[in-house]
């Protein structure tokens, strides 16, 4: 462990003893979001973020040195392990760079070469490459016919030979590295059509650019144009500067050698070490770009699922539709249905009467005050009917929902257990609402990849962009905390240290014996031990409970602490109950926070981390945040004009800009060029999915149905 922390720790500019100290609790089966908030003294408080950076590339350095140990004692139970090869197999930096070393070693599949040496003409080629003794390039290949091993001519022997040294060019590890870094430098992407019909890659038709230089969404782009025919694309680099790396890796002989290793390099170049090189740098380009879009998409992800709660409003669900009518649901203020409908305002029905007079019934039975409409399919049409509606009532707002995954949900068996008696479109409806009134309790049920903010999500690796999601969920679900008398088993599954089985298990002791009273009740809970315990209980509120810590996000290792620190600062628990630490921090300025971490047993990030929960029991962090934006009108995209100012929400952020919702069914554009004064890499540095902004209408074309907006340009 000690050479990879160290390793770790230069790379990403961390003390060595935090980063062995996250290794050790890691490998001890601790998980990420216990480890960031209940182990800052361990590693100097490094977000959960960072810790599964670390944690990733602990994981590579870990499969590196273990391919490493393979390769070595392959090479050495064929008995051709030198010195200096051990050496160069040890300092490699990557997979690549290990595998480049193996090849000559490697067994493989039945080649030209390996033919060549089967008929015993390898001797051939190493006195081809040694100038053949004096003699002439026939006069040795002529030793070397051999009927009986099917070589029947000069021609054949050199030609096998040929074979052998081609090889053994394409084996070589500096040539490889060096063609390399020369593509990387100076090489670029090429693609061409092969079709002369229209389509979305109309601008890779005829496309160039610096591997160097090229981002990562045009690899994605080209790749999606090449993998749907559209393309072809390929690796350019000057073939004469290519060519020289192999060059000056031959003997200089008599021209008569040299002219046939010069035929022999060529040969290599274009049949063999070319096309794996290039393979190798695709493969490249598309892992760079696809961790990209992997980490595009978590940053997406991650201030969706902590958009603010619609907290505490009865919601009427709408999702939209054409001829299957559209499906309502309301749902109290905790998410509980309580009545559901079907109406058809949109083409072919337009029974709008119809339906605003069943939808006002149910504004008024239920007190409805907000309304979650689908952005899907007969989005626009739903959201002018119901924007008209509410003009007759006073505080009823909407909202556009994005309810991407929510067909996938209702027709889970997730969905149909949560609601066997609704068919798949009514569960669709309720989760619509759900959204709006509790983003992450409602989207955790949902595959991550379904949520729809990301770009080319269907072309990731599956298990890394699956693993990096999850990892997101997870961050944010624990950043919140649960309450443990209504969480869901899919919001429970998500807790540091639960799996499904466990979070049924919860559900199922509190279906049985009522709420829990205090978070150690979930250790008579099946198959929840002290380990997991540890892990989860920090995370898990108890509101109204026995004690009032058990409703913070104070772990229960630091009860203890916690009452040390109310009692020595004259509190007690019904301070803490009744909002009655208002001076708490004056005074512990004026004891010490030093002093009083020495005093309660902890560290000083832990003492930090108490008086903050002791001050808002029950708290939840989104509620800090913006709150959305939630509309009473809505406009046609004929309405807009260059010029207008209005106030938007980000839907989604991508490398080259930001999709803004304005209210108008249809996003608009605020390219990365328009989003600031002054020079951005990435929209995500000054903009996340959820926040408000306002933004220019720069530009409207309503055929295309595209809208551009600059954020720059508002006064």
């Amino acid at each position: 462990m000690q050479n990879i922390a160290q390793t770790v720790a230069t790379e990403l500019s961390l003390r060595n003893d935090y980063v062995e100290n996250i290794i050790t609790l890691l490998d001890d089966g601790n998980t990420v979001p216990f480890i960031a908030r209940y182990r800052k003294e361990m590693h100097g408080s490094m977000d959960d973020q960072m810790i599964r950076t670390l944690a990733d590339r602990v994981q590579y350095l870990r499969n590196l040195q273990q391919r490493k140990n393979e390769v070595i004692a392959s090479i050495t139970e064929q008995g051709k392990l030198t010195d200096e090869l051990n050496s160069q197999i040890e300092n490699a930096k990557t997979l690549a760079e290990v595998e480049d070393l193996y090849r000559p070693y490697k067994q493989k599949r039945r080649t030209r070469a390996t033919v060549a040496k089967e008929k015993g003409l390898e001797p051939l080629a190493e006195l081809i490459l040694a100038g053949g003794n004096g003699k002439a390039l026939n006069e040795i290949a002529a030793d070397f016919i051999d009927a009986e091993k099917q070589v029947e001519s000069v021609e054949e022997a050199l030609a096998g030979a040929g074979d052998i040294i081609a090889e053994q060019l394409s084996d070589n590890a500096d040539i490889r590295r060096l063609l390399k870094e020369l593509i990387n430098k100076r090489g670029q992407l090429s693609s061409k059509a092969t079709t002369e019909d229209d389509s979305v890659y109309r601008m890779y038709y005829d496309y160039l650019e610096p591997i160097n230089k090229i981002q990562s969404h045009r690899v994605l782009a080209v790749n999606r144009g090449e993998k749907e025919k559209f393309l072809k694309v390929a690796v350019v680099v000057d073939e004469g500067e290519a060519m020289r790396i192999l060059y000056n890796r031959l003997p200089n002989l008599t021209p008569e050698y040299n002219e046939f290793l010069t035929a022999t390099a060529d040969d290599s170049f274009s049949r063999l070490i070319f096309p794996s090189v290039e393979r190798e740098i695709r493969s490249n380009l598309t892992d760079a770009a696809s961790e990209q879009a992997i980490k595009m998409f978590g940053a997406n992800l991650k201030p969706l699922l902590m958009q603010p709660p619609v907290k505490d409003r009865v919601t009427l669900g709408f999702d939209p539709a054409y001829r299957t009518g559209c499906k309502i649901a309301v749902v109290d203020g905790t998410g509980k249905v309580l009545d559901t409908a079907v109406v058809y305002p949109t083409p072919p029905h337009n029974k709008k009467d119809e339906a605003a007079a069943k939808l006002t019934a149910l504004i008024n039975k239920h007190k409805v005050t907000a309304i979650a409409v689908g952005n899907g399919t007969a989005s626009k049409e739903s959201e002018i009917f119901v924007s008209e509606l509410i003009k007759n009532f006073d505080g009823v707002e909407y909202m556009m929902v994005n309810e991407a995954g929510a067909s996938v949900y209702s027709a889970s068996k997730l969905g149909a257990e949560e609601f066997p008696e609704f068919d798949v479109s009514l569960r669709s409806a309720v989760s619509i609402a759900r959204r709006l009134q509790d983003p992450l309790a409602e989207l955790v049920k949902i595959d991550p990849k379904s949520i729809g903010v990301g770009q080319y999500q269907h072309d990731m690796p599956e298990a890394r962009l699956s693993e990096t999601l999850t990892g997101v969920v997870e961050d944010c679900v624990n950043a919140v905390g649960v309450d443990l008398n209504t969480a869901s088993p899919s919001l429970l599954t998500r807790v540091s240290g639960l799996n499904a089985s466990i979070a049924k298990n919860i559900v199922a002791h509190r279906e049985e014996n009522g709420e829990f009273k205090d978070r150690k009740s979930l250790l008579k809970v099946a198959k929840l031990g002290a380990k997991t315990y540890t892990q989860c209980a920090g995370f898990l509120r108890v509101a109204g409970g026995k004690n009032i810590l058990d409703n913070t996000g104070v772990h229960p290792e630091s009860y203890e602490a916690a009452e040390t620190l109310l009692k020595t600062l004259g509190y007690s628990a019904d301070d803490v109950a009744n909002g009655g630490l208002a001076d708490l921090e004056q005074k512990l300025n004026e004891f010490g926070k030093e002093k009083m971490a020495e005093l309660c047993g902890v560290g000083l990030p832990t003492v930090q981390d108490i008086v903050k929960e002791l001050q808002k029991p029950g708290r939840d962090p989104r509620d800090e945040l913006v709150k959305p934006m939630l509309r009473s009108d809505v406009m046609d995209m004929n309405d807009l004009k260059e010029g207008m100012i209005l106030d938007g929400t980000v839907r989604n952020v991508i490398d080259f800009g930001v999709f803004v919702d304005i209210g108008v069914h249809q996003d608009g554009l605020v390219h990365i060029s328009e989003i600031c004064n002054r020079f951005i890499k990435h929209p995500s540095e000054v903009l996340t999915v959820g926040e408000i902004v306002k933004v220019m209408v720069i530009g409207v074309d309503v055929a295309k149905k595209r809208i551009s907006l600059s954020i720059k340009q508002v006064k």
